[in-house]
């Protein structure tokens, strides 16, 4: 009997500590399949960041490493540049990436550092409380916005492919999400890209991937799911921004 379907050799067979119904999973198991169909376990080099997105390093049957809060890319471009044969990934979250690390990632694409980065996008701080990130939407309920995000007050959610992608070392950049077996599909295949981008040595790659968050969000897993594509897809508009040849 053929197999069609098995877990992902890259992932080292420890069960997943994500909450339940949260996407992390779907993406974690997407960068692994994406990895086992490169052929590149053995030369893939996984640099965790702080927050629920760190414990993709518990997970892959890869090299590890964590970073400091926002300063995965920092220390993916030293282990590249060290070892330019490896493939090098940073997997992080909203908070980490496009708060306290904003002039990390913007600088790294702006040098062009050839990595990939996983941008997971629940528009919370997930770990630390379901406190209002970066990505939070106007009049999105959190722990510290209490009455929705007050645009007046913090602004609007920012938008990192749109921003990143205005860089010219960004040479791949692609927001995709995880909330129908469609887009789950879509996603492998925009991990998969981002990732032979730097095979191919071609610049910065990011893949921002739009995730769910039931527990901050105070929704059941399929409220979730519908909530991403009712609200956030519609301000966060899927598709590919920038593509390498």
């Amino acid at each position: 009997m053929a197999i069609v379907y098995e877990r992902p050799k890259s992932l080292n067979g420890a069960p997943f500590t994500y909450c339940p119904g949260c996407t992390h999973g779907i993406i974690t198991q997407q960068v692994a399949a994406a990895i086992d169909e490169l052929g590149i376990v053995d030369d893939t080099i996984c640099v965790g960041c702080v927050g629920c997105g760190g414990y993709i390093a518990w997970f892959m049957d890869t090299d590890a490493i964590y970073s400091l809060h926002g300063r995965a890319p920092a220390n993916a471009t030293g282990i590249k540049r060290m070892n330019p044969d490896k493939v090098v990934f940073t997997y992080q979250g909203d908070g980490d990436l496009a708060s306290i690390g904003t002039a990390e990632i913007v600088q790294a694409a702006h040098r062009g550092e050839k990595i990939t980065t996983i941008f997971v996008n629940n528009a919370t701080y997930g770990m630390t409380g379901g406190q209002m990130a970066p990505t939070t939407l106007v009049g999105q309920k959190t722990t510290t916005s209490p009455y929705g995000r007050d645009a007046a007050h913090c602004g609007k959610p920012i938008r990192m492919c749109e921003l990143l992608s205005t860089i010219d070392g960004a040479a791949f950049i692609q927001r995709v999400a995880v909330n129908t077996p469609g887009n789950v599909r879509k996603a492998r295949a925009a991990i998969k890209r981002a990732f032979q981008c730097q095979i191919e040595g071609k610049g910065f790659a990011l893949v921002e991937v739009l995730s769910a968050c039931p527990t901050n969000w105070g929704k059941t897993p399929a409220a979730a799911l519908d909530w991403i594509a009712s609200d956030m897809i519609p301000y966060y508009p899927l598709g590919n921004f920038k593509d390498f040849q």
